[in-house]
């Protein structure tokens, strides 16, 4: 999820200032450490949505301390938050910083793929094991949306650990293969005919 597409369905529930809509945000997804998002990114995303039209500033509040510019949403930023949420969301199980260091401690001298394997084994199960006890003390009356993350979070976890098994298992197998190169070009200008 963008945060630009939760600052325009924050402001499809009522006009907010930019503190408050960060503080919806982090609430939403269970706070900072799950994923934090800088002030300056919210009021980035602001400027930008309503450069876009898609926001517009409905008032200024100032009750004894700094300016509060409230924004709301507009007809257009209505249709782009329809969109959004009639549209999938791609993953990015393709970009994955792990397969490309596990990759790369094959062929550099001195890393052994094997324990960088067993590193990330280690700290997937560390953090399988801290969530795991955030969701076991989760109140489903009342936290039920925080303990579905959790579950998402998890399962994903313990598929990467399943993963990780997987690729140990094959790890000789891979090694004997070379690593995929960049098809060869020609430097220089190409030739007149």
């Amino acid at each position: 999820m963008s945060v630009r597409n939760a600052i325009l369905s924050f402001l499809a529930q009522r006009p907010r200032h930019g503190y408050e809509l960060r503080n919806a945000f982090e609430a939403l997804v269970g706070g900072e450490d799950t994923w934090g998002v800088k002030p300056a990114q919210i009021y980035t995303t602001l400027t930008r949505l309503e450069e876009a039209g898609l926001i517009c500033q409905e008032s200024v509040e100032q009750d004894g301390g700094p300016e509060k510019r409230i924004y709301a949403l507009t007809e257009s930023g209505l249709l782009e938050l329809q969109a959004w949420f009639g549209s999938g969301v791609e993953s990015e199980h393709q970009r994955d910083e792990f397969f490309v260091k596990l990759m790369l401690s094959l062929s550099t001298e001195g890393v052994s793929p094997y324990r960088v394997i067993h590193t990330q084994r280690g700290l997937l199960y560390q953090e399988l094991h801290d969530l795991t006890t955030r969701r076991s003390r989760s109140n489903p009356k009342t936290e039920l949306a925080q303990i579905l993350l959790f579950d998402k979070t998890i399962m994903h976890l313990e598929a990467d650990l399943r993963w990780l098994d997987m690729v140990e298992a094959r790890l000789d197998e891979i090694q004997r293969q070379p690593l995929p190169e960049p098809e060869s070009k020609p430097r220089g200008r190409p030739k007149k005919s």
